[in-house]
């Protein structure tokens, strides 16, 4: 992952913990509507992806174990990680694009309540994602997989030669010379590894999205809504499709690119369709991004007006994120695909304890306390959910008591302490089990390995019945939290 030039270390702070009394008296242990369902506090689990579904995307024991280890520190809200509304291969992410997946879906919602006693509100992240390939082995893309044009020919002189002849010419050149030889997007290809993008349109599938993506979404929030969650989140945040419709750098000219107004129709209309599919009491938000933080990307005058045309068109939350994006990520190894995570845009999304001057905690806060205020001077009070580097009290108390947001999202934070919620409630913060921000657990994501914490995937191994990773060296949920009787 990149770091910055500086690389400050930082460590996380404790802060003040409170009382019980402290924290029921507490902004952040205090109620917040959301459509029809009271959150029993803002506190807020954002969705991540743990890579424990199968190959086909079904719910597994492991699945329901993960969450069901979130619940038991009663958050306020959970989101389930990413979860695609195709019926598509996506690998050991969950889907919810066919009804098979809803028997599964319910399964994980029942665990969720019954462990939380009810306590807790579940959604659901829905995401599209378009194809994108690994990076291939240099002489095998220009020897087989290179669309062979007459520009190669004469870029190389060589008007009358062969495509073997061709071919293997290309292979004799070093990457300098093929970056003058190979258009921009071959040369990626090569270098990168292949990647659809929403501006290439001359592909039927990509110039039809605005036409599939509306009912595509609407189908499966309505399977969510059967399966017992109490809304969704639509993804429009990171290198998806529909954050990549609202960039900047969406120059698509059928109406849904170039200007922010054509870009944000396409995500307006995926959520019309989700909230006439869906009944009136069911939860519809949206996570985007408080930045794109790329060059020639989205920035905070986007991010506003995007806020203020959601709220206007009636979303129930607005949980924020920033970077995350394809475009600086970090070229990977041959065989590899891109991760989006490992670039500087990705470092503003997951920033670690290695830092610059700005640090890694509370990085988004300013910026969705600007977009909030654009939103509360439209005259729309919708919730705003921030996170990003949030771990201590006094942090989240801050933010909510200055009015920066409406509910504080713990994400690292949460899985290397599921029972932090509980903890602080009962006067029991000292106890909690502070993220150090290490990101080990995107170093897992990141090699599609089951994520867990190092800060407890070694503990209590020898406990009955603990789950280990399928490498068989680490737990997959946190051990439980033994002080009961402070509850």
């Amino acid at each position: 992952m990149w770091k910055p030039a500086e690389r400050i270390k930082y460590a996380p702070s404790p802060g003040s913990w409170p009382s019980a009394q402290q924290a029921a008296e507490s902004k952040l242990f205090s109620g917040i509507e959301i459509r029809s369902r009271k959150l029993s506090s803002r506190t807020w689990v954002p969705a991540m992806v743990p890579w424990r579904a199968t190959p086909e995307g079904f719910v597994t024991e492991d699945v329901i174990d993960w969450y069901r280890r979130f619940a038991e520190g009663r958050p306020g809200a959970i989101v389930v990680e990413a979860t695609e509304a195709r019926d598509v291969p996506s690998g050991p992410l969950l889907r919810a694009g066919h009804d098979r997946f809803v028997e599964g879906l319910s399964r994980l919602v029942e665990a969720v309540k019954t462990a939380s006693g009810g306590e807790t509100a579940l959604y659901i992240q829905l995401i599209d994602f378009l194809s994108i390939k690994r990076r291939p082995d240099r002489e095998k893309f220009l020897g087989r997989f290179l669309n062979i044009t007459d520009a190669h020919r004469q870029a190389l002189n060589a008007a009358t030669a062969s495509e073997d002849e061709i071919r293997t010419q290309l292979i004799t050149l070093d990457d300098d010379e093929l970056a003058n030889i190979l258009t921009r997007r071959e040369y990626e290809d090569l270098t990168i590894g292949f990647r659809e993008r929403v501006t290439d349109v001359e592909q039927p599938h990509i110039c039809d999205l605005p036409q599939a993506l509306p009912e595509i979404f609407a189908a499966a929030a309505a399977r969510a809504e059967h399966a017992g969650f109490d809304g969704v989140e639509l993804h429009y945040a990171h290198a998806y499709t529909m954050a990549s419709f609202l960039s900047a750098r969406n120059t698509r000219a059928d109406g849904y690119g170039g200007t922010k107004e054509n870009r944000v129709k396409l995500p307006l209309e995926v959520y019309t369709a989700v909230r006439e599919k869906v009944s009136a009491d069911f939860a519809v938000g949206c996570r985007f991004l408080s930045e794109d933080c790329i060059e020639d990307g989205s920035n905070l005058e986007d991010t506003c007006y995007f806020g203020e045309r959601f709220a206007a068109a009636g979303m129930d939350f607005l949980s924020l994120s920033r970077g995350g994006k394809f475009e600086d990520a970090k070229q990977p190894k041959v065989g590899w695909a891109a991760y989006p995570y490992t670039g500087p845009s990705g470092y503003e999304c997951m920033p670690q304890y290695l830092s610059d001057e700005k640090g890694p905690f509370g990085r988004n806060i300013a910026p969705v306390n600007r977009i909030r205020q654009a939103i509360r001077k439209a005259g729309y009070g919708t919730p705003i959910v921030v996170a990003g580097g949030i771990h201590n009290f006094t942090q989240a108390e801050s933010i909510l008591q200055a009015d920066q947001a409406d509910i504080v999202g713990f994400a690292r934070q949460a899985m290397a302490d599921p029972d932090w919620f509980r903890k602080v409630r009962s006067g029991s913060g000292a106890e909690v089990r502070l993220c150090e921000y290490t990101n080990y657990c995107e170093g897992l994501d990141q090699k599609h390995k089951q994520v867990t914490c190092n800060l407890w995937d070694r503990l209590a191994l020898d406990e009955s019945d603990v789950a280990m990773s399928d490498d068989g060296k680490r737990r997959l949920v946190a051990p439980a939290w033994q002080a009961e009787a402070k509850d």
